[in-house]
């Protein structure tokens, strides 16, 4: 499937985004470890947390959709059944890592596979630790899945870990703490850097013992004494979906874009950190909290960028927004390096040779670095040609952004992947000004 994306006019008006993908996954399992029905407003309906669902109810959890509301009748992890049959984890890595997490902590016995491309996907990071705590597994070669959870032998259990992460990252971390609350004494996870929070605030809001030390990025989880107490929450907008439509504003001559409700947690704003250094207009108009979850407005203007170093802790905190941003740099003045962020190779793509390789297609003055890429910013966006995504819902969406600001159309290919994160998106363009076809 194909979609054409036209010069834009500015961009005008209000949205609201489809509630976060990381809340969503992680809402979704924490309600079936719960005990009571858990109520979810806003829920993610796409392609990867449907995947998260398919797998709850091969494990025998009762859930179903209203309208936009995710509704779980959680019976706690004890209630949990071995599947049939392999856990279909599709393109989602986030939903391996969480269940591998889960699973090995209610000592359910089951095998998470997914597609060529999850079977490609690094899984090491979480093998080697629950191998640790004593989960007894294994892996493709090269720990890759799909990943066989073999039940322990009666009267045995896992041990809680302290240790020190190799790399920041947020779905191993929440892997291990997921399989901590079945684990014996304390888990004690530190991180070279900062990785989401979501994990942590969730659990704490169902009743869970939990200790963050932010400076030192390091957390504390006591396995509950209790059932986990059911959830009854409204998920913010995704902000890593609506960075997309950020940049598209701040790009356009004349735009005026505000989000409604999106979600502003420290740890997924790297992106409008950078943004602000590089001249963005931005305000957020209004925030509260939910679950420990802050959100807002945020109203976006178009604005003349400059370009700028990316690198260290802030690569974390917006590893998911780097091929929008690069459509940023690219429209911003003078020189932007992103280095440190070689995990970009990792992603659904190989994020940064498919990146270069597609902008540099566009007009884009880019080069590739092992750890990021170099880019000329400044120069007017050719278009006029055919793109492909790669499979990568991301690269896709920033593809469609960069023909927005191009001097002829850009046709971009494989745009089905969309689906994964953010089905409305072509959608919300048009309602904001933009002419998408077919």
């Amino acid at each position: 499937m194909k979609l054409e994306v036209k010069p834009a006019s500015p961009l005008r008006g209000e949205c609201t985004l489809p509630g976060d993908k990381s809340l969503s996954h992680r809402a979704a399992l924490l309600a079936a470890l719960a005990e009571g029905e858990s109520r979810i407003e806003n829920f993610l309906q796409a392609g990867v947390t449907k995947a998260m669902l398919r797998a709850l109810g091969g494990l025998g959890v009762v859930w179903r959709l209203e309208g936009g509301s995710l509704i779980v009748e959680g019976e706690g992890p004890s209630r949990l059944h071995p599947p049939k049959q392999a856990l279909d984890c599709g393109n989602s890595a986030t939903t391996l890592r969480l269940l591998a997490g889960a699973l090995a902590g209610a000592n359910v016995r089951c095998v998470l596979d997914g597609s060529e491309g999850l079977r490609s996907r690094p899984m090491g990071r979480i093998v080697k630790p629950l191998r640790e705590m004593g989960v007894p597994l294994k892996a493709a070669p090269g720990d890759v899945a799909p990943i066989q959870l073999v039940a322990r032998r009666e009267g045995t259990s896992l041990r809680a870990l302290a240790i020190d992460l190799p790399v920041a990252s947020a779905q191993v971390k929440s892997a291990l703490l997921l399989a901590g609350l079945g684990a014996e004494g304390t888990m004690d996870l530190r991180e070279p850097g900062p990785s989401r929070d979501h994990t942590e605030r969730l659990l704490a809001s169902m009743g869970v013992e939990i200790v963050t030390e932010a400076q030192a990025h390091r957390v504390r989880l006591k396995p509950p004494d209790s059932p986990l107490r059911p959830l009854r929450l409204r998920l913010p907008g995704d902000i890593s979906s609506g960075a997309f439509l950020i940049v598209a504003a701040l790009i356009v001559p004349g735009s005026d874009l505000i989000l409604r409700d999106v979600g502003l947690n420290p740890t997924r704003v790297g992106l409008l950190d950078v943004l602000r250094k590089m001249g963005a207009r931005m305000d957020i108009l209004a925030q509260t909290e939910e679950h420990g979850e802050p959100k807002g407005d945020l109203r976006v203007r178009a604005s003349e960028l400059q370009g700028l170093q990316v690198d260290g802790p802030v690569v974390v905190r917006m590893i998911d927004e780097f091929p929008i941003f690069a459509v940023a740099a690219a429209m911003a003045e003078g020189q932007t390096v992103v280095a440190e962020a070689a995990e970009l190779r990792h992603k659904e793509s190989n994020r940064i040779s498919a990146l270069c390789r597609e902008l540099r297609s566009i007009g884009v003055a880019i080069e590739e670095m092992h750890d990021g890429f170099v880019i000329d910013g400044g120069r007017r966006l050719r278009g006029g040609v055919h793109v492909q995504s790669h499979g990568d819902h991301r690269l896709a969406m920033a593809l469609m952004v960069a023909g927005l600001a191009a001097e002829e159309s850009v046709v971009v290919g494989g745009v089905e992947t969309i689906e994964e994160s953010f089905p409305e998106f072509a959608d919300i363009l048009r309602q904001l000004g933009a002419e998408v076809t077919d």
